[in-house]
């Protein structure tokens, strides 16, 4: 039991790894927020498609109520990815990271309308310290400030996030992870074909090997054991353990970027580290 425990939470903080790799790669990539997340979506769809025949996993919907399901919760992941990219235009990663990284608290205080459990304390207290932690790095409270729209833009990517978490979350017991990944993905490819026709995407040429690493590592990759973590963890422990990708995506973007963080970056990030440390052995008290 405690191999597995052990194995399970090394996926999901290999998933959180690889997710980070979004803030470098979404600030860097020269393309409108839609267009670049339309070529992640579809390239991601295809490499996972190849995955899924080539492990012979069954693809197959149960019921109309769980296609519903699948598709409002697409909704929300593509409505997530847009929102995020666009908060990383208007501030910086580490800003539009940790502005994202208040879904766990959101996570923690809409879980229960969802799953029937009790709201637990300790997870309030401890979103409750990621708060704080975004709280740390809001410069002047001035709507005209391009870091204020991010962050604001950064937490409705959040509350995205959260609620698709949390409707995914219920089919991870009957349907494989993979397979939940490439329905996700088909239907943002399809939602967001349209920005195609009157989006610029003339760049794509240059742009093509790091939209490829955004596919590949933080999508098919990065996102698919991150939903094989939610068969394991609650959605408010494997939120606030994927709490560690802010850190991941901070240093990320000192090295490739040059963003250099302020003291203010570091605190809030030490806050959001002690979250997960924290959470990451209160879960693997509950597991023994």
């Amino acid at each position: 039991m405690k191999n597995q425990h052990v194995r399970q939470l090394l996926e999901l903080s290999l998933a959180t790894l690889f997710i980070s790799t979004s803030g470098v790669l979404g600030r860097f990539i020269a393309m409108p927020p839609p267009v670049t997340v339309w070529w992640r979506a579809a390239l991601a769809m295809v490499i996972l498609y190849g995955y899924c025949k080539y492990k012979k996993i069954d693809l197959r919907i149960n019921s109309r109520k769980d296609t519903s399901n699948f598709i409002l919760s697409s909704l929300l992941l593509g409505a997530h990815w847009v929102t995020y990219f666009y908060a990383l235009k208007l501030s910086n990663v580490a800003l539009g990271v940790l502005s994202l990284y208040t879904f766990p608290i959101i996570t923690a205080l809409l879980e229960p309308l969802f799953a029937k459990t009790r709201l637990n304390p300790v997870h309030i207290l401890l979103g409750s310290l990621v708060l704080l932690g975004i709280y740390i790095l809001v410069p002047e409270l001035n709507f005209e400030n391009t870091h204020v729209k991010g962050i604001l833009i950064g937490l409705l990517s959040a509350l995205f996030y959260a609620l698709r978490t949390l409707i995914i979350k219920r089919h991870t017991q009957n349907y494989n992870g993979t397979m939940l990944m490439l329905y996700q993905l088909v239907i943002v490819s399809i939602i967001l074909a349209p920005f195609l026709f009157f989006m610029d995407m003339s760049s794509i040429q240059t742009q093509f090997p790091y939209v490829i690493l955004l596919a590949l590592l933080t999508t098919a990759i990065g996102h698919t054991l991150f939903i094989r973590s939610l068969k394991y963890f609650s959605a408010s422990t494997a939120c606030i353990i994927s709490s560690m990708q802010p850190i991941y995506a901070i240093i990320l973007a000192y090295f490739f970027l040059r963003e250099i963080p302020t003291w203010n970056t570091f605190f809030g990030g030490l806050l959001i580290l002690t979250t997960v440390i924290v959470e990451s052995v209160r879960s693997k008290k509950n597991v023994q």
